[in-house]
């Protein structure tokens, strides 16, 4: 006849066994519920961060625009941004060939240097928030309006531009004088191209 206890004492390895099996497993997935909730505030972190990199973005972004204003008889440059546009690379264009300062681009345009015409420097600057600065002003409207004539659908300019944070744009408008088709083009580049010195525009 066999004793009662010699089979409880071949029960208790295996129900030791089981238990170290059971908490073996619930280590395993305590463990893993650690790696998922880490996985995730490393997740929610880093995209809390990018939102606030693109707030800082935000509230410095420039945007220019330019075109002639009439009501002044000048060309204009506007700052229409909530940040400061740093100016790296102008050109203006008549016909398509670039022109290094205003007194080329009225030859090319066979219009007479007006000796009242008030020109001011493009590049390089720095464009303030809603600041409008007049690139070149005509003080007589006779002057004024046979350059407009002449530069209709034959002056262009492309503006290179960063914002304080030195992401770069480049402003690209066919239309720089007369009614825009549609927005001129502006888009993000990597860094401003590097230009030969006969290329840029300067006053």
């Amino acid at each position: 006849m066999s004793d009662p206890s010699d089979s409880a004492n071949e029960d208790r390895p295996t129900r030791r066994v089981q238990w170290d099996a059971l908490a073996a497993i619930i280590a395993s997935l305590v463990g893993f519920l650690a790696l998922l909730v880490a996985a995730y505030t490393a997740y929610v972190q880093r995209l809390t961060a990018n939102i606030q990199a693109e707030q800082v973005r935000a509230q410095v972004w420039p945007f220019l625009i330019a075109g002639n204003d009439d009501a002044t008889r000048s060309i204009v440059v506007f700052n229409k941004g909530v940040g400061p546009a740093v100016v790296r690379e102008a050109q203006i264009f008549v016909d398509g060939k670039p022109q290094p300062d205003w007194d080329h681009v009225l030859d090319a345009l066979g219009v007479a240097k007006p000796r009242d015409a008030y020109k001011i420097s493009l590049n390089p600057g720095v464009f303030s928030p809603n600041e409008r600065i007049s690139i070149i002003k005509f003080d007589q409207a006779e002057a004024y309006f046979r350059f407009k004539a002449a530069a209709v659908g034959r002056m262009s300019m492309k503006v290179c531009y960063c914002s304080a944070l030195s992401q770069c744009w480049m402003y690209v408008d066919d239309r720089a004088v007369g009614p825009k088709k549609g927005m001129p083009q502006m888009d993000p580049v990597q860094q401003c191209p590097r230009l030969r010195r006969e290329e840029i525009f300067y006053n």
